[in-house]
């Protein structure tokens, strides 16, 4: 029996091993990008400001004081660390998941309609029940939509100068995803999921003349929405005509949500001292920021508004930086989600807009809320990620790419 000597090993792999791992670990400990710093630090300054705000928001419950804020905080302890586990993904990943995710979403959002899981409020019926654990599965539709928009149109690049190239397939999965909710009656939901869309098509490079027939459509849609339901031509007409609705009723919640705001004056009451707490029924979520601005006064406001603008910043950087289309399609529709649907929570609160049951992106009560943009600032940052190679001339925003 002949053995056969295995050879030596060389310095060269001794060292290109040792190479290799040296490179491995600078990449574990590399400095990451200011748009990532921007993105993660103002998320989770957000999220834990919302956890303290739900805290004090609930206080008035006499049952359980503590619950929603115990809730709320289990949720952020998973959205925190999920959040930096996503954004180690690589961006090929999220391309590839475009499908299954969106589909995943809208089998998920189909749950609201079987009796045994369904759970109505306040006319919406929008939310499953599973376990003991109430959801909302329309809330990851809207990272869903983003993703799966962004990479069809990736894919069309070349192909954005005519409008079927443009709207097929978008439209119409878009239109069928958003119809799900449509038939559970949240038109504040269908609203946010319309932004969504139109933000992807604003970034895919479309020519603007474009928008025109999906504007028009979504104006026919929100409107023939509006005009079915009484409740909600009340509310609408409210906004329009404050004088002549009557707050013990159709403007309760509106009302005292600037009672509240006026009550916080410049310095506000202090935290926990709130007083339209003991009277707002939505006082922990959808008008969370009534109770920041009566407890924090208008320098709370004033943060909350700049940590979002800081976001935004970050997130616009990203956009501005990359070469990548389907990261530059996927986080303009993020963007436009968040930051869109904070500044109507807001305009809610302040009477610009009509009632319409949105929540504050990362502070209001509301786990499912939590966890979808927890997510999505996930992708955000992984994105984020691509930036440093991108400035250094590798192609790390280009190996995302799939071949058409």
């Amino acid at each position: 029996m002949t053995q056969t000597a295995r050879p030596p090993r060389t310095d060269g792999a001794a060292s290109g091993g040792g190479l290799a791992a040296r490179v491995s670990l600078g990449r574990l400990f590399t400095v990451p990008s200011t748009e990532f710093v921007m993105i993660a630090s103002t998320a989770v300054l957000l999220t834990i400001f919302g956890v303290v705000m739900v805290l004090s928001a609930t206080s008035a419950n006499p049952k359980g004081p503590l619950d929603a804020a115990l809730r709320q905080g289990t949720f952020a302890v998973i959205g925190i660390p999920l959040m930096y586990v996503i954004s180690r993904l690589p961006v090929r990943f999220f391309q590839r998941m475009a499908w299954p995710v969106l589909l995943g979403a809208i089998a998920f959002q189909l749950l609201v309609f079987i009796p045994a899981l369904s759970v109505s409020s306040y006319g919406n019926t929008n939310w499953v029940r599973i376990g003991g654990v109430q959801l909302q599965p329309s809330e990851f539709l809207k990272l869903a939509l983003a993703l799966w928009i962004a990479f069809v149109l990736m894919r069309k690049q070349a192909k954005l100068g005519t409008w079927h190239q443009v709207f097929i397939p978008v439209v119409p999965v878009a239109g069928l995803a958003i119809g799900t909710v449509i038939a559970g009656d949240d038109l504040g939901t269908v609203m946010v999921l319309v932004m969504v869309v139109m933000g992807c098509l604003f970034f895919s490079g479309a020519k603007l003349r474009m928008f025109i027939l999906p504007l028009l459509l979504g104006v026919v849609l929100v409107a023939g929405f509006a005009f079915t339901s009484k409740n909600r031509m009340s509310r609408i007409l409210s906004a329009f005509n404050p004088a002549a609705c009557d707050p013990s009723n159709g403007c309760y919640q509106a009302v005292h949500g600037m009672w509240g705001m006026a009550n916080g004056g410049i310095f506000g009451v202090g935290l926990g001292n709130s007083q339209e707490k003991y009277w707002l029924p939505a006082a922990s979520n959808d008008f969370i920021f009534a109770i920041i601005g009566e407890e924090l006064g208008l320098l709370g406001c004033l943060l909350v508004l700049v940590l979002f603008a800081v976001f935004a910043v970050g997130v616009f950087h990203v956009i501005r930086k990359t070469d990548d289309p389907f990261i530059r399609i996927a986080a303009g529709g993020i963007v436009v989600w968040i930051i869109g649907q904070a500044l109507f929570n807001i305009g809610v609160v302040l009477r610009i807009f009509p009632v319409m049951g949105v929540p504050l992106p990362f502070m209001s009560q509301g786990g499912t809320s939590l966890l979808s943009v927890m997510m999505a600032c996930g992708v955000l940052l992984a994105f984020a990620r691509t930036i440093p190679a991108t400035r250094k001339g590798a192609p790390a925003a280009r190996t995302g790419r799939v071949a058409r």
